[in-house]
């Protein structure tokens, strides 16, 4: 298999609800498989990431938001073969016995010092034995699996197992590569990433006809006195892509396709070539072609911002993956392309992630604007200069550079952020 069509099927992927709780949900039912007994405690030790993209999140099929709930449900459903789709189709029978757990005081959350970003470590104890989870990195890459201190199996079909560095495959790409493998692929390679365009799709008409969150998307795509926003492509677009993270940010248990780990990365860089391709009336291998370059272009940016970053990846790294597959719907050139990722960067490079939470849908309206901007711009072979802040003139350094605001200029942007979110509620850390 060709190593970029490997890196679309392992990068692509559905889940249900947030990645971040929905990963500590699959942990805990891990962990309880392994015990196999009654629970008395469970103990998470968890990065400051982790908490941070699950304090505000509305968890499926619960109405509640948060930790807590997420891993009692984890504790309860004990389903983990359903990796990041655990929680799907939890039952209110389930909802109330997780409840009930919580209401044991068997939780207990602890901020984990460590410099990986994803890291979550369930410890789960029973009345004759107890059992411990590892997570990092990945939201489902196991590293530890422990029953009373010794290692255990557990099946590939319940964890991905690894306790080597992971590959991610995308550490040597670039616009050039992803151009030619996008353009050379059998259409029948991709035809796969068509299913996640009709799950996003169902999510973002849902996210339009409901009271989700902010209703970002919604309020911008209804004609009102109030809406200063017109009915154009542009504005259309814009609020499918925001429509769709409303409702998952306010717990909708429609699942949705990720990219890179993260249901909003995957919302935001291909709804919006999606929307376009309804628009323009493209063929499935158009939208098949746009969305393999979308994606592509958005875990190339994810590998030097990383997985959980102080910046933004769904305006960021999304924004930019949208801005290439709307260049390449609308016929651009490579060079276009690279132009529009230019742009995008050069508009979206300061957004900082305060969590996941209802207002990622403005994150990613406002990361979707950028990028039709960005593509209106290189479709008429304009784009910043070298001279223009943090861009370089070959694109690659553009991206490259990435990496080192993050590890340099915004080192400890994390930190503050989490001990803003926890001063809120008198838990600073």
């Amino acid at each position: 298999m060709d190593p970029l069509l490997k890196l679309l099927h392992k990068e692509v992927a559905p889940a249900e609800g947030c990645t971040e709780p929905i990963a500590v949900a699959y942990a805990v039912s891990l962990a309880a498989e392994i015990l196999d007994e009654e629970i008395e405690h469970v103990r998470l030790r968890l990065s400051g990431n982790i908490i941070k993209n699950a304090l505000g999140v509305g968890i499926p099929g619960t109405g509640q938001s948060g930790l807590p709930i997420a891993a009692a449900l984890g504790a309860v459903v004990r389903r983990s073969n359903r990796k990041l789709e655990v929680l799907s189709g939890v039952s209110p029978e389930e909802v109330q016995a997780a409840n009930r757990l919580l209401a044991q005081n068997v939780l207990e959350v602890e901020l984990k010092e460590t410099p990986e970003k994803l890291y979550i470590e369930a410890y789960v104890k029973g009345r004759t034995a107890d059992s411990l989870v590892v997570i990092e990195r990945e939201h489902t890459r196991v590293t530890q699996l422990l029953r009373n201190g010794t290692s255990v199996e557990h099946g590939p079909e319940k964890a991905d197992c690894d306790a080597e560095a992971a590959d991610d495959g995308a550490q040597h790409l670039s616009l050039d590569e992803i151009y030619a493998f996008v353009t050379e692929a059998p259409f029948e390679d991709l035809r796969f990433l068509l299913e996640g365009a009709a799950m996003n799709r169902a999510i973002s008409e849902e996210g339009l006809r409901g009271e989700y969150g902010l209703q970002v998307g919604r309020k911008m795509a209804q004609r009102s006195a109030v809406n200063l926003f017109g009915q154009d492509v542009a504005t259309g677009i814009m609020a499918a892509a925001a429509a769709a993270s409303d409702a998952r940010m306010a717990g909708s248990a429609m699942p949705v396709m990720t990219t890179a780990g993260s249901g909003n990365q995957g919302i935001a860089c291909t709804l919006p070539v999606i929307a376009l391709a309804d628009r323009i009336g493209a063929d499935e291998e158009q939208l098949a072609r746009a969305l393999a370059l979308s994606n592509l272009v958005t875990i190339h940016i994810k590998q030097y911002i990383g997985r959980l970053s102080p910046l933004c990846g769904s305006g960021i790294a999304g924004g930019v993956g949208a801005s290439g597959g709307i260049v390449y719907l609308m016929g651009g050139s490579l060079d276009q392309i690279k132009r529009g990722v230019q742009s995008t960067i050069a508009s979206l490079s300061g957004m900082i992630c305060d969590g996941a939470k209802a207002t990622c849908a403005l994150k990613i309206s406002t990361g979707t604007n950028a990028a039709i901007q960005a593509a209106t711009l290189a479709m008429n072979d304009i784009s910043p200069s070298p001279s223009d802040g943090v861009i370089f003139d070959e694109v690659e350094d553009t991206i490259r550079n990435m990496e080192r605001l993050v590890q340099e200029g915004l080192a400890d942007t994390d930190s503050t952020i989490l001990d803003i979110m926890l001063s809120k509620s008198g838990k600073e850390k």
